[in-house]
């Protein structure tokens, strides 16, 4: 067996870091939504990118699967160790290496969150704007490309990683991009990985772009009768060329959930989340010329929240609704659906998914970050019934065909893992099989994170080219 054959070199690496207990296994063998327990032979805890080369040093020469680890919020199963071998979890790796104030850069290790990133960053006046929700390490957000409330300001992890140190397949050990703004000067290997959900390398280092904390923030809520009402007045907004910080869509039945959990005394009804940067007076102009627009698409219960903790409040309660609508049913299981569209067609295609859930005779909160086109239905699913099962999986199937007849995409901000594997094709067509030659060349024996992203090769590994 694979890892059996990597264990002398892996212990050699590791000592006792190298776990194998059950509760470690089971830790690691569990998601975020439904996919089953799926635990891996052995859990590795490196502390440098040393260690990380020994240990796929020792598992290329066994051909052992390896599978990276964050934080384990990621919600498509892409840390589900599907074919065995060892997750790398990263947790020790967690040292924020340089904050350099004058050029807005800081360097860290993976397993560093986002959350202890801005807390070290605190005293410069500057921040890391990418917020998921959940406190993921930037390992793990470089490696899914995530984004978040924030991404229609600030971008996504794309847009906000310089450099990479990656550890290759066979245990090597390169670098990608630099410190500076922008360069010309070959592939673009760092886009290359971020995204890559590790199956072309694991990230051992990160370099990161800051932003300067605003002088002034305004958030507020408003409620809208019908959920078209408030999707139109996102794209009015976003056509108006207003430059919001976060504009986030719920319905009416995520704001109920979010009462229940939250205590929060929401109007039971459709409602935008914003925020504004900016100069004191930059955010007053905008503010006023938002509440305009909110007053012609029939907005009402228009609220601010101007205060630090009235607005940590706020959004805090966003960022719980996916734990609030599943606390609305107990025995429920959710999958989590999630598409992009051009903001043109986001009404439509918002309108139409709740039309799916109604007709399917299912539960199906509606929310996202409709600033840059990105929604999310959260499918609610008794685990023991089949019924139930087939009809959201058909949903969410239908959500990323209507996505790409839209001219979007499958996923903005989710990936694909195991979850969105069988849609790559109708998204890439041909580039599909470009990504595998892609993975072929620089994993030929397939073990970084195998099952994910590609193809599977009958006899292991990964087609370099569709059949």
């Amino acid at each position: 067996m694979p890892f059996q054959e990597a264990q002398t070199g892996l212990q050699a690496v590791l000592g006792d870091r190298l776990s194998r207990s059950k509760s470690d296994l089971a830790q690691h063998g569990r998601s975020e939504t439904h996919f089953p327990l799926t635990p891996p032979e052995a859990v590795a805890y490196p502390e440098t990118t040393a260690e990380v080369a020994g240990i796929v040093k020792a598992c290329a020469e066994a051909a052992c699967p390896v599978v990276g680890w964050g934080a384990g919020t990621s919600l498509e199963g892409h840390g589900l160790a599907v074919q065995g071998g060892l997750v790398v979890d990263f947790s020790r790796m967690d040292r924020v290496l340089e904050v350099r104030a004058e050029d807005m850069v800081a360097v860290v290790q993976p397993g560093v969150t986002r959350e202890a990133l801005n807390h070290e960053l605190r005293a410069t006046g500057l921040f890391f704007p990418v917020d998921p929700g959940a406190n993921a390490t930037l390992g793990g957000m470089a490696s899914t490309r995530a984004s978040g409330t924030t991404a229609v300001r600030y971008g996504t992890m794309a847009e906000n990683v310089l450099a990479l140190e990656v550890v290759l397949a066979d245990g090597s050990v390169i670098r990608t991009g630099s410190g500076a703004r922008k360069a010309s000067n070959g592939y673009d290997l760092t886009r290359l990985m971020v995204g890559s959900e590790g199956t072309l390398g694991l990230i051992t280092e990160l370099t990161l772009k800051l932003q300067g904390q605003p002088e002034a923030v305004a958030a507020a809520t408003c409620a809208f009768p019908r959920m078209g009402d408030a999707v139109d007045c996102v794209i009015a907004t976003i056509q108006a060329g207003l430059p919001m910080a976060r504009i986030e869509f719920v319905d009416g039945a995520t704001v109920e959930a979010v009462n229940a959990y939250s205590g929060a005394e929401f109007p039971p009804m459709p409602h935008l989340l914003v925020e504004f940067h900016g100069s004191e007076s930059s955010v007053a102009g905008d503010a006023r010329f938002f509440g305009e627009l909110v007053n012609d698409m029939n907005g009402q219960d228009f609220s601010w929240a101007e205060r630090a903790e009235d607005r940590t409040a706020l959004w805090q309660m966003r960022h719980h609704a996916y734990w609030a609508i599943l606390a609305s049913r107990k025995s429920a299981k959710a999958i989590v659906t999630d598409m992009c569209v051009p903001i043109s067609r986001l009404a439509e295609a918002v309108e139409l998914t709740a039309q799916d859930i109604a007709e399917a005779g299912l539960e199906g909160p509606i929310l996202g970050h409709v600033g840059d086109g990105n929604f999310h239905a959260i499918l609610l699913i008794d685990k023991d019934n089949p019924e139930h099962w087939q009809k959201a999986k058909r949903i969410a199937d239908t959500m990323a065909e209507r996505a790409l007849a839209f001219g979007g995409t499958i996923t903005g901000e989710h990936g694909i893992g195991m979850g969105k594997l069988h849609l790559m094709e109708a998204e890439h067509g041909l580039a599909w099989g470009v990504m595998e030659a892609l993975k072929a060349a620089l994993d030929p024996q397939g073990i970084l994170n195998p099952g994910k992203m590609v193809r599977a090769r009958p006899n292991g590994g990964n087609s370099p080219f569709p059949p």
